[in-house]
C-alpha cells in the first residue's frame, strides 16, 4: 500500500507533524523481546498477528490471536514449531501442516483463541539437520534414531520464549491444543496454568503412520483414544 491510498490518520502519523514538509517520521526497530502486532486476514477470519525478535537467540516468532485474551479466562492456545516441509511445502512425511490448519480452524470457530508459531524447525535441530535427518529414515532409521546417530537430542526445543509470548498478550490460563505431554510440563514449569489438554489428531496417511506411531510408543505422545 503506498502513501496515497493510506488512511488520513494513518497517513498524518506516518508523515509526522501536520503540515511538516521534512521526510516521514522514522519508525525504530522494537526492543528484542517486545512484540509487534497488525491484522491479518486469513481464510478463517481477520487475526491479530504479533512478531518478535527473540532476545536471547535472535530467532524471530509469530502468533496469530482471536478475540480478547487478557480477560483471565483461559485461552485456546497452540504452540506450533515450525515445519517448512509440512507448513509450505505440502509434505505428506508428518502432520504438521495438518495440525497448523486445525488448530487455526478450532480458534476461528471458538472465536477467541491464540496460536504461537516458533522458530524451531526440526524439534528444534534445524532444517539442513531435518534434511539430514530424513536422508537417514529413507535408509531405515524412525524419527529418533536418525536424530541419534547425527548426534542430536530427540527434542531440543525451549518453550521459554512462548511462555513469554503469552504473558506480554495477558495470558495466564491455557487449553492447550496438543498431543505432546511435554509442551504441558513445559508450560506449566514456566509458569503458565494449563487448564486442559485438548487433542489435536489429524487423519494420518501411507506417508507419515511410521512416524506418528514412533512419537507415540518412544516419545510418550497422546494416541488418538487418549
Amino acid at each position: 500500500m503506498n502513501a496515497r491510498h493510506l488512511p488520513a490518520n494513518a497517513l498524518a502519523k506516518a508523515l509526522g507533524p501536520a503540515g511538516a514538509e521534512s521526510t516521514p517520521a522514522v519508525h525504530l526497530p522494537p526492543t528484542p523481546g517486545q512484540l509487534v502486532s497488525c491484522k491479518l486476514p486469513t481464510r478463517w477470519g481477520e487475526f491479530d498477528l504479533h512478531g518478535l525478535v527473540d532476545a536471547v537467540t535472535g530467532a524471530e516468532h509469530a502468533a496469530m490471536s482471536l478475540g480478547r485474551l487478557d480477560d483471565g479466562e483461559p485461552v485456546l492456545t497452540r504452540l506450533h514449531s515450525e515445519c517448512l516441509t509440512g507448513d509450505t511445502l505440502y509434505s505428506l512425511k508428518c502432520d504438521c501442516g495438518t495440525q497448523l490448519e486445525g488448530a487455526l480452524q478450532a480458534i476461528a470457530q471458538a472465536g477467541r483463541g491464540v496460536l504461537l508459531y516458533l522458530r524451531q524447525e526440526g524439534r528444534g535441530i534445524g532444517l539442513v539437520n531435518k534434511i539430514r535427518a530424513y536422508a537417514l529414515q529413507q535408509a531405515g532409521a524412525d524419527t529418533v534414531e536418525a536424530n541419534r546417530l547425527l548426534g542430536l537430542p530427540d527434542d531440543a526445543r525451549d518453550y521459554a520464549v512462548a511462555a513469554d509470548m503469552l504473558a506480554q498478550l495477558g495470558i495466564k490460563k491455557v487449553r492447550l491444543l496438543t498431543n505432546n505431554p511435554a509442551k504441558v510440563d513445559a508450560l506449566q514449569g514456566l509458569g503458565i496454568e494449563v487448564v486442559e489438554r485438548l487433542s489435536l489428531h489429524m487423519p494420518s496417511n501411507p506417508h507419515n503412520q511410521g512416524y506418528l506411531q514412533t512419537k507415540s510408543r518412544r516419545m510418550g505422545h497422546y494416541g488418538p483414544d487418549e
